[in-house]
Formats: structure tokens, sequence, C-alpha cells
């Protein structure tokens, strides 16, 4: 191995490959290895005999939950904003011709018990049953606030500088009751927690406008669209795109420990006595445990059922929303849920997860408000895993290092780690205005 290559990625998750797929396009030489012999990483997606070898301990999944490989359950459940920054990544690198999606049917918000459709639209809020009449032409006026909403032009701007303005006084120039509230900072705006509401309002109105773009874009009932056959097709779609480039795939590579010199710099990485030289090192959080820390846990739930989620209209892919105040938490839960339509399971069957931030060592109770929604449960599996951030400094040490991933259900937080670091390695901005309606042919069956 006496080549040199600019950058090794160690580790196939979802991150890693998008960044070894953007880095070959640029002309980067990649070499990536992972010592497990499949892709994905912790965003892989199981069948049930290994879901069931993996939370269970053995192999007899019980026959009456049909055939082992017609499921295909993902590790790390998100479903992807029709508009967001991940469908531009698959255009710009042109992956979408590996995929092929179909539109997520609902997007649901709980609200004092219950779930309700999210109203995305001013049209939409005159029909929600979430408000009553008076808080709907409220809400009705800020939604044709944000749709009318252009930065560069003053005339829609009422007034108020959004980059001065918090959300919070934007809210309550509008009157918007607490509950409203709820559902558009954490169901629209999809923030993680109220954070938000103190900071400018330009990025929650941003993001309210990305939601209802996303959900314009197919006319269906959510704003969200997932790959048939799950989230593994991602990971060996950007693989494929990056081998298409000169990129260099070795799975099935045991220990791959990053050599550093005298001063601290990554130069290689070791596997089976050979050592491959690089300039930079990319890789998830477990390849390198001593620069990262822990920053938190997320507890999760996978259930199998044979029915959709009971008040969502029948649907088979569906996400739900659970804001913290509703539960009296620090942090949202979230509802995913897909089935046989998405082909991740066999005919009939429907996978369920439910996940939030961990605050106790009991998942089994503090996931119980996300569970009690799903109706009877054929078999549920629990697990805890704990979230990393890097604390090292890319430019001393030649290492970037990705985040682990969080609760959502959506691949935002995801992809705005991805494009970070893509920026950080090459020192450019991915440009990622790009035709949308490449990828709409994908969406249709």
């Amino acid at each position: 191995m006496d080549e040199e290559y600019d950058v090794i990625v160690l580790g196939t998750g979802l991150k890693e490959c998008i960044l070894s797929g953007l880095l070959s396009v640029d002309g980067l030489k990649v070499l990536h290895m992972d010592r497990n012999d499949y892709y994905g990483g912790e965003s892989t997606s199981l069948n049930l005999v290994q879901l069931w070898k993996r939370f269970k301990g053995g192999d007899n999944a019980p026959e009456s939950l049909g055939p082992s490989k017609e499921y295909n359950v993902d590790m790390i459940p998100k479903f992807m904003m029709a508009n967001g920054a991940l469908v531009r990544v698959l255009i710009h690198t042109n992956v979408t011709q590996y995929l092929n999606f179909k539109a997520v049917d609902g997007s649901f918000v709980y609200n004092k018990g219950k779930i309700y459709k999210v109203p995305a639209t001013d049209v939409e809020a005159l029909k929600s049953t979430l408000m009553g009449l008076f808080e709907k032409r409220r809400a009705r006026k800020f939604f044709i606030y944000v749709q009318d909403y252009e930065e560069n032009d003053p005339k829609s701007h009422e007034g108020l500088d959004l980059n001065k303005v918090t959300a919070r006084e934007v809210i309550s120039k509008y009157g918007l009751d607490d509950n409203t509230v709820d559902f558009i900072g954490h169901a629209l705006a999809l923030h993680r927690d109220d954070s938000y509401l103190d900071k400018p309002a330009i990025d929650t109105v941003k993001r309210m406008k990305l939601y209802a773009e996303s959900l314009a874009r197919f006319q269906g009932g959510s704003p969200y669209i997932y790959p048939l056959y799950g989230l593994a097709e991602l990971p060996q779609g950007f693989a494929r795109l990056s081998a298409v480039y000169g990129g260099t795939y070795m799975l099935n590579k045991p220990e791959c420990k990053v050599e550093f010199d005298g001063s601290g710099q990554a130069y290689g990485v070791t596997s089976e006595g050979e050592t491959a030289k690089c300039k930079k090192i990319v890789c998830d959080p477990s390849y390198l445990p001593d620069k990262v820390k822990k920053v938190g846990r997320v507890a999760r739930a996978i259930c199998i059922m044979s029915h959709p989620i009971p008040d969502t209209h029948d649907s088979h892919s569906v996400q739900i929303i659970l804001p913290q105040k509703q539960l009296g938490r620090k942090s949202d839960m979230y509802v995913f849920c897909c089935s046989y339509a998405h082909n991740v399971a066999p005919k009939g069957k429907y996978i369920a997860f439910v996940s939030t931030e961990a605050e106790t060592d009991k998942p089994e109770v503090e996931l119980k408000p996300g569970i009690d929604l799903l109706g009877p449960v054929e078999e549920t599996f629990f697990d805890i895993y704990d979230r990393y951030e890097p604390i090292n400094n890319p430019s001393d040490d030649n290492c970037y290092i990705s985040t682990s991933y969080d609760a959502t259900t959506h691949f935002e937080s995801t992809v705005a780690d991805v494009l970070a670091m893509y920026s950080k390695i090459t020192g450019k901005e991915l440009n990622l205005s790009v035709d949308l309606s490449a990828a709409s042919a994908a969406s249709e069956e």
C-alpha cells in the first residue's frame, strides 16, 4: 500500500458515505474502510433474524411475524424532507438514480392526549381541529405572513427584521396560544426544544417555509419521502457514487487503527499489518473514542404490528411528534411508522419506532406515551444508545469526526452535520441550488 490517499473514510454510516461520495466527486482520492462486513454502520437496516439476534439474543423469531428477509428495519429511522438538504445532496450527486422514493402518508402532532394532522398552510389551519375558531384565524394570518415572506423583498417583512427579532416576538405579534406555538415550533419548524423562541426568527420562518414547500411538492399528506427497502439503500447509493469517481471500498477490515505522527497528526490507517497513508481521516465516533465526548443517550422502542397506528387515517407511513411540554419532559418524543408499502416488512406488517433523548434508565417506562398510541403490538425491542460529539480540532490532528445520530425522525440535523464537515474538509461550501424536479419522478410508483 504505497499509494497516498487524500482522505481515508472509516465506517460506512450514512454520514461517512455521503462524504466519501461528495469528496470523490470533487476529485479527491478516497479510500473507504469498515470493520463490519455490511454497509451502514450505526445506520444499517436489519432483517428479522438479525434484529432478533441483536436485541433478544438467539435467532428463533416467531413464524407469525413472516419471512425474515422481507424485513428491512432501520436502526436509525428517519424520513427525508421532500425539499430538504438531503434530497438536494442526492440530486446534486445524481444518487437519485440508484433509489426509489415514495411519499410518506401523514405527519401528526400529539396534543392533550390526542393526535392531530399537522396543519402547514393557511388553508389547512382553517380546517384543523387542533385549534378553536378564533385561534384558527390568528394561525392563518401567521401562516400567510410566513408563506409570503421573501428575504429579498422588504415589503413582505411587515416592518420586522427577522435577523434581529426573536421567534417569540414574531409569534406574540399574532397572539398565538401556547398549544399553537408548540406544534408550530416542534412539528413544523422541527425544533428539538424551546430555545429557538429566544433566537432570531429567520431560522424558524425558513424551517416553516421548507415544510410547506416540501408538503406542496407531492400533494401528499406529509412533507416527507422515504426510500423503498429502507435507509440502507442510501449509504450504498453514495458508495456506488464514490466508486464511479474512483473511490476504493474495503469492507470487513479488522482493527482499522488510525496512525499518528510525533506531533499528533493522523497520517494513515493500519489494518491487517498494512498501513494506508492519507492527508485526512473522516470517521464516526467509534473509530476515535478518545477524541469524542458523550453528550446524551437515545432511548428507543422498535414495535412490529399488524395494523396502522390508530387515528392516522390508516396511514402506511407516518410521523408523530410528541412535544416535550405535552409530556412534561425536557425533550420531544418521536414516533416513526412504515410498513410493507415501503418494502420494509412482509405484507400486512407495520414497523413503528418510538424514540426520544433518554432522561432515565428505563426506556420501557419513558417511551410509554408514544407506545400507548400504537394500539396492539406483536413484538417490541427496547434499546438505549449513547450519543457522541467530537472534541478535537481537525486543524491540529487531520481528523474529521461525525456526530452520533439524534432521536429525531427526519434528516435535517444529520445533513447539517455532513455539510459542516464537508466545508471543514474542503474549505468550501457545497452548492445545493439544484433542480428539485429531478427527484420527483422517482417518487411516483
